[in-house]
């Protein structure tokens, strides 16, 4: 390996160069002796046979000559490397202006190749930081658009109803406690928003932090769904569950991804028809764990049923309803992709399904 480099080094390049070229110069100074020599007639070039003057001409014209063969002959071996210096030069201060991405061609493997494949990895990794903070900005331009337009629409009305009731504009008691509890509402829906706004916020910051736990997956799960069991009874649901006997492990944060399953169960109670069973299913597909959630629906949200993972994006039911915010299922997709998992969700036959990806400690 290291003959390899040495061989490739560009000193090694220059010292040939410089050996040839002295070498070429050698064999000028010869050839040009000789013909002087001729020329003159002489056996030897000395200052008594020609002349001092004479001499000091011939022997600045031999040095001219050498110098010159020198000159051009290095610069004729090393012509490429200028250009491809020129090149890099040119690029790096074209990078510098504003074109990132920018790669130069690879050539050779000496330092100056290495040096185009580190600008080269640096205009890239620009290019991908800059479209990065490019993607940023238009999120948070996005994100502030939609929650300007979210929090307007609870926050107008809980300051009618509390300007109504500022004013005493209200026919007897039953309109007061109407008044009262619509505000409340809407107060609370506001509170929902803030909690999951802030909630997605920090979870998309770069420098987010979990608290990672080996975990048995079939524990955690039976466990939230037994305290689940009377609301399903309530809402007249039944739950088949799949789920092995076995241990499975996955790291995790326990706290965050109970989140993601507390959010699966209740939409599937919200959105479900009545009544009906939700089924859940936990299976091991190689390294990964697979939770399957179902719940049948009268038709599907939208057309793109994983339109429901985007931001401040309601399905049409929920909508109508004054459901949801539009958070939570992002904030479910933020925290399984810091788990290195994925969430997806699929609708068939009328029944929704929302699948989770886990890996499996290995």
């Amino acid at each position: 390996m290291k003959r390899y480099r040495i061989k490739n080094s560009l000193l090694v390049t220059l010292l040939v160069a410089v050996a040839i070229s002295f070498f070429v110069s050698i064999v000028v100074m010869t050839i040009i002796s000789q013909i002087i020599l001729h020329y003159y007639n002489i056996k030897y070039l000395t200052i008594d046979e020609i002349g001092v003057t004479t001499y000091n001409f011939i022997v600045f014209l031999i040095f001219t000559f050498v110098i010159l063969s020198f000159i051009v002959t290095f610069l004729a071996m090393i012509r490429k490397k200028i250009m491809y210096i020129k090149r890099i030069t040119e690029s790096i201060n074209d990078i510098a202006n504003g074109n990132l991405g920018l790669t130069i061609e690879m050539k050779g493997n000496d330092e100056l190749s290495r040096l185009a494949e580190n600008v080269n990895s640096m205009s890239k990794e620009l290019a991908s930081k800059f479209e990065y903070e490019r993607q940023l900005e238009m999120a948070k331009n996005e994100l502030i658009t939609n929650v300007s337009h979210d929090l307007r629409s609870p926050l107008t009305s809980i300051i009618g109803y509390l300007d109504l009731l500022r004013k005493g504009k209200y026919s007897d008691q039953s309109q007061l406690i109407e008044y009262l509890d619509t505000s409340y509402s809407k107060s609370k829906r506001l509170e929902a928003l803030i909690n999951e706004l802030f909630e997605y916020t920090r979870l998309t910051s770069p420098d987010v932090q979990l608290d990672f736990n080996e975990v048995d997956l079939v524990g955690l799960l039976v466990q939230l769904i037994g305290e689940y069991v009377p609301i399903f009874d309530k809402e007249k649901l039944t739950v088949v569950k799949e789920i092995p006997n076995e241990e499975i492990s996955v790291i995790m944060d326990v706290e965050k991804m109970v989140r993601v399953y507390e959010n699966l169960l209740a939409n599937a109670i919200k959105y479900s028809l009545k009544p009906s069973e939700i089924h859940i299913k936990l299976e091991k597909q190689g390294s990964m764990a697979i939770l399957k959630a179902s719940n049948q629906v009268e038709s599907p949200p939208v057309d793109d049923i994983n339109k429901l993972f985007d931001r401040f994006f309601i399905g049409d039911k929920a909508r109508r309803n004054n459901q949801g915010t539009g958070l939570g299922l992002a904030i479910s997709k933020r925290i399984v992709e810091l788990h290195g998992g994925n969430i997806r969700a699929e609708h068939k036959e009328g029944w929704i399904t929302f699948i989770v990806e886990q890996p499996i400690k290995q």
